[in-house]
């Protein structure tokens, strides 16, 4: 036998163990986003009870192999060679596809992606085959078409089905407990964590165990003929210890539901989509083994047709187990799986905030058709049936900043294991992503988590998500296709291309990740306490300082000396600066002004105008930095000694300026050198100068239009960067002022320090 397909098989259990990673960092916001969101535990504890329902799912598994082995095709047209590259090109695409949606933090499916990329390769390697062994074969011989679609058509009519449930159970249960739920679940507590049990037992563990290694026919047969009585006591035990634990242990029972109801999803999330990961290595596995055995007694492995992958399989428990450890393992230490969680949480919080996806033509038309949908319904409706429903629903003020209650928590994670376990039951490779995504955000939207402040947003992130889905699947097929193409055609030579692409991939998006994340983390910064406030605005004073005399010094240089290099690195840094305190305005001041228990309003005040005044100067730093470097990459005339020298001058009145007031800083005089009268009588001056260049015909017209911009957006940067030291000073006194009863000097100068 070749040894290139000793390597295939070892290449292809690297990439399921890349892929288990992937994977993971996808589908942790399945089972995690309820616990996260709701801030039921620690984190800590959280992913302790998800690991162990991964673990104990991987056992539940074994069923659902076959998808990958004869789910979309018949392996019985396929030789050992043509499978062994088809399998190979599924992994390749799975995961450069799964870690490209990882990075960008878009929950898509590992199930679809599996399913498109099987269908996908099987077709390009089957047209291949037709087309190197000549007429006399289709293509519908090859594909299952009929179990392909049966497949597809599940998955996509679940995200229907899971919007709906999710919807319907959550009025429901607001209807009940209301958002102050304490009163109510004193007496319907128990029996609602007694539902809550026993429907995450049935589905979870009852129909799980079919196709498990872990159960023997015995146990199935007796579960089979006695589950009514089973359920039953599973209701009635459940209630009891629920109502024990509630009432005689004081115990928030609504936790353990939630910590019960992650681990049961972890556990359906493993069983079902533990395929999706190692499913396609084990099949190419098992297809190495059928050819090593055909080898052995003499047979031809290029003429082998691969029909024994239609026998049954029961994994073996030691693959299953080592998927599982790598799997918590990437649980615990993936960035990218916070990232996805995050893009769900963010979509089903409660209450207003700043959001990560913008509007659109469609979300404004869904919203407004929705408010007159409820206009009229609110008109047909008694007034007493209003009230209570009104109620009902008034929010309260969440624990430790939740982004919703236990009660959603707890019908986000019943309904999405009833769906997923009920699926996996039937042999179904539901989409955990797309049942869970749409039950959390069916309950957000009966829990009215959309309010007239976010709605349009928030649905504009579901649809930026559901079509993110849709192109999982043409992405999925198409690029699949393409790389067992290319496998098919370049043979090893094309494999080991591969490879290097899917590192060179892998690494590149890692960077662009951790440059995404950095960028989040600057939109999310709140300050909470009045240390933080000044330490943040002395530092950002000094930055923009410094910053300002940097980049207007290179813009000087470059144009005398024609430096192209030069200006670019001053547009650059210009940009960065601009992008840096337009989301201070945008994501900061306001949070901050929100959060921030203290009763100072000057200071605040304070605060706020310096934000506004470094961002007028980044704009206009912004703005001559991007005009002189188009100037120059044009190579258009170079400017004349009379005007870098004008342009020198407003140089030397803001070093000075600058100087000056940090020489003030230093020795507590905060009495500001007035840069606003010598810049508003140079400016005409430097105009008329150029006005008389522009007469004598020393200027060109592009010339002179930069040049009177630049000495324009000059007077602005200079104007504001007064405004900014006046406003630093003022914000400075404005913080001793709350200080009467402190040495306030000292504590100046140590925030200083820490500056």
């Amino acid at each position: 036998m070749d040894p290139i397909y000793v390597i295939i098989v070892i290449i292809l259990l690297g990439l399921a163990a890349l892929d288990l990673i992937v994977g993971v960092a996808n589908d942790a916001v399945n089972f995690l986003n309820s616990s996260i969101g709701s801030k039921v535990a620690p984190l800590w504890v959280v992913l302790s009870v998800a690991s162990v329902g991964v673990i104990i799912g991987t056992m539940f598994s074994s069923g659902m192999m076959e998808i990958a082995r004869s789910g979309v095709f018949y392996p019985e047209k396929f030789t050992f060679p043509s499978i062994m590259i088809l399998f190979l090109a599924v992994m390749l695409t799975d995961v450069i596809l799964l870690d490209l949606f990882n990075t960008f933090g878009l929950p898509t499916s590992t199930t679809v992606s599996l399913v498109f990329e099987l269908l996908g390769a099987a077709v390009a390697v089957a047209l291949f085959s037709i087309w190197a062994s000549g007429p006399g074969e289709q293509l519908g011989e090859f594909i299952n078409s009929g179990k392909a679609l049966a497949i597809i058509g599940g998955i996509f009519i679940s995200i229907a089905v899971a919007f709906v449930v999710g919807s319907a159970v959550m009025y429901i249960s607001r209807l009940v407990f209301s958002f102050n739920y304490a009163k109510p679940f004193k007496y319907l507590g128990a029996v609602w964590g007694g539902i809550a049990l026993t429907a995450i037992a049935y589905f979870a563990v009852f129909k799980g165990l079919k196709g498990s290694v872990l159960a023997g026919g015995d146990m199935l047969s007796y579960l089979e003929h006695n589950m009514g009585i089973a359920l039953l006591y599973t209701f009635t035990g459940g209630t009891l210890v629920m109502a024990l634990l509630q009432h005689l242990f004081r115990v928030k029972i609504l936790k353990v539901i939630v910590l019960t109801g992650t681990a049961a999803l972890a556990m359906a999330f493993a069983g079902n989509d533990l395929v999706n990961f190692i499913g396609v290595f084990m099949a190419g596995y098992d297809s190495f083994r059928i050819a090593q055995d055909v080898a052995a007694s003499g047979g031809d492995i290029n003429l082998l047709r691969m029909g024994r992958l239609l026998e049954p399989v029961v994994a073996d428990i030691g693959w299953l187990l080592g998927a599982g450890v790598i799997m918590v393992l990437a649980l615990w230490f993936s960035k990218k799986s916070r990232t996805v969680t995050e893009t769900e949480v963010n979509l089903a919080r409660k209450g207003e905030g700043l959001e990560r996806f913008s509007s659109s033509p469609l979300s404004r038309s869904m919203v407004r058709s929705s408010l007159n949908i409820g206009k009229s319904i609110g008109k047909a409706m008694p007034a007493a049936a209003k009230n209570f429903i009104n109620r009902q629903f008034e929010p309260v003020k969440l624990e430790n900043k939740a982004s919703f209650d236990l009660i959603r928590a707890s019908v986000n994670l019943t309904i999405a294991a009833l769906l997923i376990s009920l699926g996996t039951s039937l042999k179904l490779p539901l989409s955990t992503t797309y049942v869970t995504f749409m039950v959390a955000m069916g309950s957000s939207l009966a829990d009215r988590a959309w309010g007239r402040e976010s709605a349009v947003y928030r649905i504009n992130g579901v649809l930026t998500v559901v079509a993110g889905w849709l192109l999982t699947a043409l992405a999925a097929f198409s690029a699949s296709m393409l790389v067992a193409l290319f496998l098919m055609w370049g043979g090893k030579i094309a494999i080991a291309v591969m490879l290097l692409m899917v590192a060179f991939i892998l690494f590149k998006s890692g960077k662009l990740h951790s440059k995404r994340k950095s960028k989040e983390q600057q939109h999310q910064q709140v300050l909470s306490s009045e240390r933080q406030l000044v330490i943040s605005c002395n530092r950002e004073v000094y930055r923009m300082l410094e910053k300002t005399l940097f980049i207007y010094k290179r813009i000087t240089e470059g144009l005398k000396d024609e430096n192209r290099k030069l200006v670019k690195k001053a547009m650059s840094e210009a940009c960065e600066l601009y992008e840096r305190f337009k989301d201070k305005r945008d994501y900061e001041v306001v949070p901050t002004l929100e959060s921030i228990q203290m009763n100072a309003l000057e200071l605040e005040q304070e605060y706020v105008q310096l934000v506004g005044y470094s961002y007028e100067i980044t704009k206009s730093l912004k703005a001559i930095s991007d005009a002189t470097f188009r100037y120059i990459d044009n190579n258009h005339a170079a400017f004349s000694k009379e005007q870098v020298e004008d342009l020198e001058v407003i140089y030397k009145i803001l070093s000075e300026a600058f100087a000056a007031y940090e020489k003030m800083e230093k020795s507590g005089d905060y009495i500001i050198v007035n840069m606003r009268e010598a810049i508003l009588d140079l400016n005409p001056k430097l105009t008329k100068r150029q006005i008389k260049r522009v007469k004598a015909g020393e200027s060109t017209t592009r010339n002179s239009i930069l040049f009177l911009n630049l000495v324009n957006e000059s007077k602005i940067i200079t104007l504001q960067s007064g405004n900014l030291m006046k406003s630093h000073r003022n914000f400075k006194e404005q913080y001793a002022k709350l200080l009467p009863e402190r040495n306030t000097n000292q504590l100046l100068g140590k925030v200083l320090l820490d500056t």
